[in-house]
């Protein structure tokens, strides 16, 4: 079986998926974490690798950024693959005082101002809710390995916030001040989820502020994904 933009053998991909936006995080991921991986796609260098964990198969398949894309990839990989969870990892900027850069949050489900529902169903959606139940075995892993998170609605936006002009238009265009974080893929991810009936998490590392404008070195950064993915790879096995 091949889609347009995923070259695999039915059989190549696990009923889990991880999904990092990087390719190369993927890869990286599958070379640090993974036994046996193989390499599964490479179409557009949008990597994937399907491995073993503690035993467990497992697929880490990257997104590349925004809605549009991951819209695109966890559709052929619900749909045409039979996968059953996908949890994306990722990075975020933080859109709340008490959420601060190396924390590491789990959204309960996405807010987006897109054309995305529209376009697919002629929806008028803005707000998408995680799966609960994959989100309890997020929560049960990282409560159990003593690693805390922050849990509660995050924001997808069309637009990376580090670029916005003016700051108070980008924060107006979302609704109040209880969205923890602000990424570009989730609601995309939770809305495909949804709409095929298939389980959805995002995990993300908190690595910019509106409150913190200090840059974080390259050390920071590695070690704080790498709990990230530990995490995301002992729920999945679950």
């Amino acid at each position: 079986m091949a889609t347009p933009h995923i070259e695999s053998k039915l059989e190549d991909i696990a009923e889990v998926v991880l999904m990092p936006g990087d390719p190369l995080r993927a890869k990286y991921i599958a070379e640090n974490f993974l036994e046996e991986a193989k390499l599964i796609n490479t179409v557009r260098n949008m990597f994937g690798y399907t491995g073993t964990y503690h035993g467990k198969r497992v697929t880490v398949f990257a997104s590349g950024m925004g809605v549009p894309s991951i819209g695109i990839y966890s559709y052929e990989l619900y749909k045409f693959y039979n996968v059953k969870k996908i949890i994306r990892i990722g990075t975020s900027g933080s859109f709340h005082k008490d959420v601060k850069i190396l924390d590491v949050v789990l959204s309960t489900g996405a807010y987006c101002k897109s054309y995305f529902d529209q376009l697919l169903d002629n929806q008028d959606i803005n707000f998408v809710e995680a799966s609960h139940l994959l989100n309890q075995s997020i929560e049960k892993v990282a409560n159990d390995a003593h690693i805390p998170l922050k849990v509660g609605k995050t924001i997808t936006s069309d637009v990376f916030d580090l670029y916005a002009d003016n700051e108070d238009v980008f924060r107006a265009n979302f609704p109040g001040d209880d969205y923890l974080a602000v990424e570009m893929e989730a609601f995309g991810l939770f809305y495909i989820a949804k709409k095929l009936g298939r389980e959805a998490s995002c995990l993300m590392t908190v690595v910019d502020s509106f409150y913190d404008k200090r840059s974080l070195s390259s050390e920071e950064r590695e070690k704080s994904l790498d709990q990230m993915i530990q995490v995301a790879l002992d729920a999945a096995i679950l």
